[in-house]
């Protein structure tokens, strides 16, 4: 029987693969494997419900990651897929793995930053798991939302002339990684030197502490604007903008002088003699939102000073990045792939 490497499909193809074997039978799912969070019909409205796991050595690395930090950034990334769909979290079930090496005070530690982040986004902790782990912390969360169902955003829906926006600025949590990564060789190479984070204090707050744009969500709501389409930039803005090209149908210009960077990643791009734009396309993790809206509902959105335009789709079937010198050079994914590369 041919054996096939997980690396040859990447984490995207294997979620095609398992999805293009599964069928739905229950009227009351609406949408299930393929989006940022499935959609189940609740009569009145839609739940959403989302899942995402973090391993120790993948995901994060605890010889930088204070564990209150961690437990916080397990709650956002959860929370940020929620609000991709449009919707708005509303409880979440936590699963740990732990190993004999973790004190009590330790777990404690971690569940202060679980239950702050459920305390800023007015969420409630609900359940999980515990178990045992021989490969070091393994933390998994469920996240349940709800939407209005005339509300819900997919990744599907983006037309020809819609207006491309992101939230926030991109880019940042990438050097912030690439922070942590450099402060932690100095260590090992000197034990007796200190980290110097204080000075880059937003670029690896963006790494270690992200949030989920539930603001955002709440300013289209008043604006009675729903997206297109909607994705969060978790693995870096080519592959999001991939995948909404995609799963539309459609095509994106985006144009590089409108990509929202912020003065300390271009500064940190400078010292790391790397263009800021790598970081902004492939980086990942900044868990912006990128959406799509129509010409006459942006005209509701652009006073929003979070969201920037960057763009817009066409309907050809390539996605371009335009420079300021007019030069058209194809989008590519070449952000991080969970099933080749280790953080």
């Amino acid at each position: 029987m041919k054996r096939t490497d997980l690396a040859e499909l990447g984490e995207f193809g294997l979620i095609e693969r398992i999805k293009s074997k599964v069928t739905t039978s229950q009227p009351s799912t609406v949408y299930g494997i393929g989006d940022d969070a499935a959609v189940i019909d609740s009569g009145s409205h839609y739940t959403l419900i989302s899942t995402d796991m973090l391993l120790e050595g993948i995901h994060f690395d605890l010889s930088y990651t204070p564990l209150r930090h961690l437990g916080y950034k397990s709650i956002a990334v959860n929370v940020s897929d929620i609000a991709a769909m449009n919707g708005i979290p509303k409880q979440v079930t936590v699963s740990i793995g732990l190993s004999n090496r973790f004190s009590v005070e330790a777990i404690d530690e971690l569940y202060e930053g679980i239950l702050s982040a459920c305390k800023n986004y007015n969420i409630d902790l609900v359940g999980g798991d515990t178990t045992s782990s021989q490969s070091g912390l393994v933390i998994s969360v469920t996240a349940i939302g709800e939407v209005a169902k005339e509300a819900v955003a997919y990744r599907k829906g983006a037309k020809a002339n819609d207006v491309l926006c992101v939230t926030g600025d991109l880019g940042a949590a990438y050097f912030g990684l690439q922070i942590l990564e450099r402060e932690k060789q100095v260590f090992l190479e000197n034990p007796n030197m200190k980290p110097d984070l204080i000075e880059h204090e937003y670029l690896v707050g963006r790494q270690l502490k992200p949030e989920g744009r539930t603001d955002v969500i709440h300013e289209l709501k008043e604006k009675n604007v729903v997206p297109t389409s909607m994705i969060d930039v978790s693995d870096g803005l080519a592959s999001e903008i991939l995948h909404l090209s995609q799963h539309s149908g459609c095509g994106f210009s985006v144009f590089v002088d409108n990509l929202p960077i912020e003065n300390k990643t271009l500064l940190m791009a400078n010292e790391f003699k790397m263009s800021p734009i790598t970081a902004v396309v492939n980086g990942g993790e900044d868990y912006e939102l990128l959406m799509t809206i129509s010409q006459q509902d942006y005209e509701l959105v652009k006073s929003i000073p979070e969201i920037t335009p960057i763009g817009f789709v066409t309907n050809e079937k390539n996605n371009i990045l335009v420079t300021n010198s007019g030069e058209h050079v194809p989008i590519t994914a070449q952000g991080w792939n969970h099933l080749t590369t280790q953080k």
